[in-house]
């Protein structure tokens, strides 16, 4: 006697998930047109019937999202960037306000993350943070599109990318705090921070950094760029480098902890900051208010992102059209740049 066509044997032919086959046989818009006529033809074909009590039970929903942490390079432990722990109570408190719970979780980029959370019924939408390099688990994102899984990225939105976004403006960010310090009469510039495709943000920040030069006709000799990591040390390094080189008139950094590293850097040489060079940040975490010198940067608001998060990602699961969003940055200008006010 033949056995009864599955929706494995559907996902099989199909050549997709099998929560795939599921949704594209409840006419989810979260499954393109083609897919889900090419899900049903196969189904005809076989003679499939939807087990409607199994279909009920899975569309149940776990009213629980699932917070991924990323591994991040970090000075200590705990592997999460200290920007990101911030936001972590925003999207709690956004979650518990939807009523819903929240499932934190820290994943390591190598894990099999984007295979488990939805269709084991742990969480109905995932929150990506501290992602890193893009290239590092592209294949997984789009797993995760191509099984219909609602989830959400902190970062910078790009068509490449698969997925809806939630970000900063980091290119503004980058335009607004460049101008401040041309303002000031700096001139000469160490860039400190990836500005390459493998670190999205970054290279936004940089790109709005030199846009401002350009604009003001700065030839591209008047800027030393180094790598770094987003860790102190990274930025220790790579500012001893460029003031070992040369001495420029500031150092911009792709963000508060890269900064840290450079004042120290600044004041191993025996010079001092702002005295003889301004340095500054992008992200505002807590430390850099109260650094001895008060780091001058660029404020990302973390409330609002937690907030956009989970509104966000509740539309996702409801269904309901949800698009790329880049949130206005914010300058908050402290001594560290030359200036003795504070916001």
């Amino acid at each position: 006697m033949k056995s009864k066509a599955t929706s494995f044997d559907i996902a099989h032919m199909a050549g997709v998930s099998q929560s795939t086959v599921s949704r594209a046989l409840s006419d989810s818009p979260l499954v393109n047109q083609e897919t889900r006529e090419k899900v049903k033809r196969i189904a005809k074909e076989l003679n499939y019937k939807v087990d409607k009590n199994a279909s009920n039970l899975r569309k149940q929903h776990s009213q629980t999202l699932a917070l991924l942490f990323f591994e991040d390079p970090t000075s200590d432990d705990s592997l999460i960037n200290p920007f990101f722990i911030s936001m972590l109570g925003s999207i709690t408190k956004a979650t518990a306000a939807a009523g819903y719970d929240l499932l934190v979780s820290f994943q390591n980029l190598k894990d099999d993350w984007h295979a488990v959370y939805e269709d084991s019924n742990k969480a109905d939408g995932l929150i990506l943070l501290g992602y890193g390099s893009y290239t590092d688990y592209e294949y997984k994102l789009s797993q995760l599109e191509e099984q219909g899984t609602r989830f959400l990225r902190w970062g910078a939105p790009d068509e490449k990318h698969p997925g809806v976004s939630i970000g900063c403006d980091n290119y503004l960010g980058g335009v607004e705090i460049t101008k401040h310090m041309l303002s000031l009469g700096h001139k000469t510039f160490g860039f400190i921070g990836y500005a390459d495709e493998t670190a999205p943000e970054f290279k936004a920040r940089f790109d709005g950094f030199m846009s401002v030069l350009l604009e003001n006709a700065l030839p591209s000799s008047n800027v030393v760029q180094k790598n770094a990591i987003s860790t102190e040390a990274a930025g220790y390094e790579a500012a001893l480098k460029i003031l070992n080189d040369n001495r420029p008139d500031a150092i911009v950094c792709a963000s508060d902890l890269i900064a840290m590293g450079a004042i120290r850097a600044v004041r191993s040489l025996g010079l001092k900051v702002p005295a003889d060079i301004a340095v500054v940040g992008y992200d505002n975490i807590q430390i850099s208010e109260f650094a001895s010198t008060p780091l001058t940067t660029v404020h990302q608001n973390t409330q609002l992102a937690g907030e956009l998060l989970v509104t966000n990602l509740l539309k996702m699961i409801n269904n309901e059209p949800v698009t790329d969003y880049l949130m206005p940055p914010e300058l908050i200008i402290r001594q560290s740049c030359g200036v003795n006010s504070s916001k």
